[in-house]
């Protein structure tokens, strides 16, 4: 590799490239974790093996067909990751049940700071938001791998046909083919119900909405929820495949089985390119509040229309770079990253 300075150099040549590739390989597996940890290896296996590489191409495309096959890797046991409503039937609330599926079955969330890498295009930055999105996210984990590589590098990150091409090793007609196939897919999901819309940066009446929603949920009330929830909203909570569709059940659960959550917080965060919050619940034991769950929301038509809880809190609030505890009197805490 040579001296020190070679190899501080190569490591910033190849660092700064992170944030973008961990957006792929979390759009190719469905896992925060599992992305960083494909990251990595794509770094180390690039690291090791840059005095082979002979810039026949450029570093940027070396390291994506590493992260590809590393992500193809991964993807050969089959696993597709998942929302609860791709599952199950949704559960009337007399029916309501909690029971938990291991972890590698659900889609996970991501902080947007992680995988969106900055950019001056309004346009570009569009584009990489609406692809971490959850509904976006799910639709893709039903693609298999091929497909799943070609869309993401023609659609979200617009590589040539040539490129993806060369990259797979295949020809631009199979390319061609695979993203055909993959558009016919995901019009076929998209077909099945309205998908929150939001705009970027929100808009004024967007981010009212939102401060309602605060408020309605840190005063645990219910009335104030239900008119802000669209009337076929949908709430989930994994890792339990439990979810439930309507403000009278979501609200029922929230007033039954979620009572504990009276008297919660709510932080902003950011995370799939959407509007999202760390909720942490009062602590009877230590006093203040302890984490509970990152919900991330869908809106659409100035109601929210999906209302996702992910529950593991405590792999999900040091991703996001949340303290573990909040303390009672603590009311002006930094907004998570």
């Amino acid at each position: 590799m040579g001296d020190g300075t070679a190899t501080a150099d190569l490591d910033v040549v190849l660092e700064k490239h992170r944030t973008e590739l961990t957006g792929y390989c979390y759009r190719m597996l469905g896992s925060s974790f599992e992305a960083e940890d494909a990251v990595q290896d794509t770094l180390m296996r690039a690291w090791r093996s840059y005095e082979k590489f002979e810039g026949r191409s450029s570093v940027r495309s070396w390291l994506y067909r590493i992260a590809t096959n590393v992500c193809l890797d991964m993807l050969s046991a089959g696993n597709k990751r998942a929302r609860p409503m791709d599952l199950t039937e949704s559960t009337p609330l007399a029916q309501a049940a909690l029971s938990p599926r291991p972890e590698n079955t659900w889609l996970e969330p991501m902080p947007d700071g992680r995988v969106l890498p900055e950019t001056q295009d309004p346009a570009d930055a569009a584009v990489a938001k609406e692809s971490i999105r959850l509904a976006f996210m799910a639709a893709l984990q039903q693609l298999p791998p091929k497909q799943r590589a070609v869309l993401i590098l023609r659609e979200v990150l617009a590589w040539k046909a040539s490129e993806v091409a060369e990259l797979l090793g295949t020809t631009v007609a199979s390319v061609n083919s695979a993203l055909q196939r993959a558009r016919a897919t995901l019009a076929e999901r998209a077909e099945g119900g309205p998908e929150g819309a939001v705009s970027d940066p929100l808009d004024e009446e967007q981010q009212k909405l939102l401060e309602r929603y605060v408020k309605a949920f840190e005063g645990y009330d219910m009335t104030a929820l239900t008119a802000l929830l669209h009337e076929d909203a949908i709430m989930t909570m994994p890792p339990f495949d439990l979810w439930l569709r309507g403000t009278a059940d979501i609200t029922g659960f929230m007033s039954t089985l979620g009572a504990s959550c009276a008297g919660s917080r709510l932080l902003p965060v950011r995370a799939n390119g959407l509007p999202a919050f760390a909720h942490y619940k009062p602590d009877e034991e230590k006093g203040g509040f302890s984490p509970w769950a990152v919900q991330i929301l869908e809106i659409s038509d100035g109601r929210i229309t999906g209302f996702h809880c992910f529950l593991d809190a405590q792999r999900w609030f040091p991703l996001f770079g949340l303290p573990l505890h909040l303390e009672a009197e603590s009311d002006e805490v930094e907004e998570g990253e």
